[in-house]
């Protein structure tokens, strides 16, 4: 993944499907009226298509509005199957959607111990 991801930054993804013939300034409306966010926080904003082989992520750095984008040639994103709720999703979760992996996986848990033996 080609996008730098300072560690508070959060994940929303858009329920169904976009038009991906929007650019930044459609996508960023669309940040502020349909996931009730705002497009200037830092966070990242994922839009997918109705065929699910394209993606667009869209977020503010510093000074000016980035748009990530991703086709695939033969397979599809196993984007999040809700219609109507924002989905928000770790960085982790992230990844495993760009890679081609649902983000309904359950991951291993997280172990912590008092001591070692």
């Amino acid at each position: 993944m080609m996008i730098s991801v300072d560690s508070g930054v959060r994940v929303f993804l858009a329920p169904g499907a976009t038009d991906m013939r929007k650019s930044i300034d459609t996508l960023a409306i669309l940040v502020a009226g349909q996931l009730d966010q705002d497009p200037l926080s830092g966070h990242l904003f994922g839009f997918c298509n109705r065929k699910r082989d394209t993606v667009k992520i869209l977020y503010w750095d510093h000074n000016g509005f980035c748009l990530w984008h991703k086709r695939l040639e033969r397979d599809r994103f196993h984007w999040p199957d809700s219609e109507s709720e924002v989905r928000l999703i770790s960085t982790r979760e992230l990844r495993w959607l760009l890679d081609g992996l649902s983000v309904e996986q359950a991951a291993h848990g997280s172990l912590s111990y008092e001591k070692i033996c």
